[in-house]
């Protein structure tokens, strides 16, 4: 299923879980601003996490209050870009108004972004 312009519901799906409703309403919120971005880059962006099941998150080692748990984050890469590139372009659209605020977390293979409405910063 189609969810925006460029984002499948399955790029976010947990295998073998079924995605609670709630779940799905944020998904479709982050999806909104993860278009944003690859409408800004003109560059594919590939969700290596979305949802998350709380035992997927568990068996991954994932904290135990994950926005991943609700949907509301997602672990990203853009095609040709690095991940502090990535994550200064999030931030910059951010400090626009044109991303929502929330989680932006750099790590060694690709950026965190959440949308938890509050600021929260971190490197990894």
């Amino acid at each position: 299923m189609q969810i925006t312009k460029n984002f499948k519901l399955k790029e976010f799906e947990c295998k073998g879980y079924n995605m609670p409703l709630e779940v799905y309403e944020n998904i479709i919120k982050l999806s909104q601003q993860l278009q944003i971005l690859r409408d800004y880059t003109g560059r594919a962006i590939k969700i290596n996490s979305g949802y998350r099941s709380e035992a997927h998150n568990r068996d991954i080692g994932g904290v135990p209050n994950s926005r991943h748990l609700l949907g509301q984050a997602a672990d990203i890469t853009i095609e040709s870009l690095k991940p502090a590139e990535v994550f200064r372009i999030i931030e910059d659209l951010i400090d626009l108004g044109q991303m929502l605020q929330g989680g932006l977390g750099l790590y060694k293979t690709f950026v965190h972004y959440d949308i938890r409405k509050t600021k929260s910063r971190w490197y990894a």
